[in-house]
């Protein structure tokens, strides 16, 4: 056994057993990615762009990684690459509707989907002869961002090597786990996002109310009107000069002493 297959036979012990050893290299390669993808990185595309230099790193024989996504209506591209050759290579398969990344980013399709000589791969007649002239022999695609809620996005993670039969257990193993992490810290990420979205909108909402019942009470302490009466007001004069009725309440309460609906709209 070579000392890189003792290392890995060390790694997967220490995975699989109850007890508490010292983690190993790998192991804690992949605590630091963890954590980094959890607490440091904000945006998908910071997560698509650690996950792709630790595929890089990481698994035996990656020369090109790039990341596949599948859009809500079923197009795919390529946001984040090692290589401009790994986004033409990826193209090349959406083109054709063939090859690993197409088949393991479908919401249906296969965890894993790999070849150790493209150039004679009977699965991807226009993918397999393409990589080949280009010098890349094996491809291994391991899917991720599996979504089961509408409109179920998904992704892969695509590694290309200029060696034929690159990629052993070890890689796939390696880039599953890899797959896995960057799913998750995905779907942590849009949660996130999502949270500060929504968040965002109740503070625009909150403030658009404030603003206008500021606006309704000068009106109403002005002309001695009732607050729906002076909502109308600000209603009709929004209207007729084209401007958000929360920006005409706006500068209507921050400039009372020196602005006034016109006594037409009373």
């Amino acid at each position: 056994m070579s000392v890189e297959e003792e290392e890995w036979a060390r790694e997967r012990a220490w995975f699989g057993q109850g007890g508490e050893p010292a983690p190993g290299p790998l192991a804690r390669q992949f605590a630091d990615l963890t954590r980094t993808l959890l607490d440091v990185t904000p945006t998908a595309g910071g997560v698509l762009k650690l996950v792709v230099g630790a595929a890089s790193a990481l698994v035996p024989g990656a020369d090109l990684v790039s990341v596949t996504l599948r859009d809500a209506d079923g197009t795919f591209h390529t946001p984040v690459e090692t290589d401009p050759v790994a986004a033409r290579l990826d193209q090349v398969q959406y083109d054709h509707g063939e090859g690993p990344c197409v088949e393991s980013a479908r919401p249906d399709g296969p965890a894993v989907g790999w070849s150790q000589d493209l150039g004679r791969e009977p699965r991807w007649p226009s993918f397999g002869p393409a990589a080949a002239r280009h010098g890349y022999h094996s491809v291994l695609a391991t899917a991720l961002l599996a979504d089961a809620r509408p409109p179920r996005l998904s992704g892969a993670l695509n590694i290309y090597s200029h060696t034929p039969g690159a990629f052993d257990a070890r890689a796939i193993d390696i880039a599953l786990l890899l797959a896995t992490h960057a799913s998750l810290a995905l779907a942590h990420t849009e949660a996130v996002a999502s949270a500060e979205l929504e968040a965002a909108h109740l503070r625009r909402a909150v403030d658009s109310r404030d603003v206008i019942g500021q606006a309704k009470g000068i009106l109403m302490q002005r002309r001695g009107i009732t607050a729906d009466e002076a909502f109308d007001v600000l209603r009709r004069a929004s209207q007729e000069l084209n401007v958000k009725l929360a920006d005409l309440a706006k500068t209507l309460a921050s400039r009372h002493t020196e602005v006034d609906l016109p006594a037409a709209e009373a």
